[in-house]
């Protein structure tokens, strides 16, 4: 977990009663989830595996050694999970080089909890030299802290990396507002208190209690996300 905190920005977000917004990386901040998806097909193409298009809901949003250990089970590729790991990322890095794109609304989104002080983390299971080459795309001073999957001892959609968030905000996590765009990420974020709002991005999410889904980004504010905390408080 890497974390620049100042003491001026742990629970503020102007006297509302949200106190931090965690995001998650791939597919809700950046456009990267069918990167992750091609780079799999790749990696297993060269190791003389072709993998099932229906497989690709199985792995979308979890920890690697998840999703790589189910594609080397399900394909008997004669590989181990730690050399397939690292195939994985270094074909990953090669594929978003320096210029991720953001999904509609990211950049708007950020500015704006940024110009009112409100406390960002970024929350991912992707590994710390991924989200360290995102963010030379993105912007580091965007978030106050960050949590990577392999910083864990148990990662999505275990609700360790969404508590350790909070924790390290200075937040309650039941005052936290998630985005996330997996099954597995809302999990996660809900295991740890926290209210999710869902933005799909592969797979179907279905509203619950302390979940909302829209469409995008664009949908999201300020304004939004105090109203969701308020309304579950």
């Amino acid at each position: 977990m890497t974390s620049t905190v100042p003491a001026s920005l742990t629970r503020t977000a102007e006297g509302s009663a949200l106190q931090a917004v965690l995001l998650d990386m791939d597919g809700t901040l950046v456009d990267t989830e069918g990167f992750w998806w091609d780079t799999e097909v790749a990696v297993f193409k060269d190791l003389g595996h072709p993998l099932d298009d229906a497989w690709r809901d199985i792995v979308v949003g979890g920890p690697m050694t998840r999703s790589a250990g189910y594609l080397i089970e399900a394909t008997g590729a004669d590989i181990t999970l730690a050399e397939l790991t690292v195939l994985l990322n270094d074909r990953f890095e090669e594929r978003i080089g320096f210029d991720v794109p953001l999904m509609p609304g990211a950049a708007r989104l950020l500015a704006e909890l940024a110009r009112h002080g409100v406390p960002t983390a970024l929350v991912s299971a992707s590994h710390r030299r991924i989200i360290d080459r995102v963010l030379e795309s993105v912007g580091r001073h965007h978030f106050s802290l960050t949590v990577a999957g392999d910083e864990v001892l148990n990662t999505k959609p275990h609700p360790d990396p969404y508590l350790l968030a909070a924790r390290g905000l200075n937040a309650d996590p039941g005052r936290c507002a998630v985005i996330e765009d997996t099954a597995t990420g809302v999990a996660s974020a809900e295991a740890a208190g926290c209210r999710v709002v869902a933005v799909p991005s592969v797979a179907p999410i279905a509203a619950a209690e302390g979940r909302v889904v829209v469409g995008s980004l664009e949908e999201v504010d300020l304004l939004f996300l105090r109203g969701l905390i308020t309304h579950e408080r």
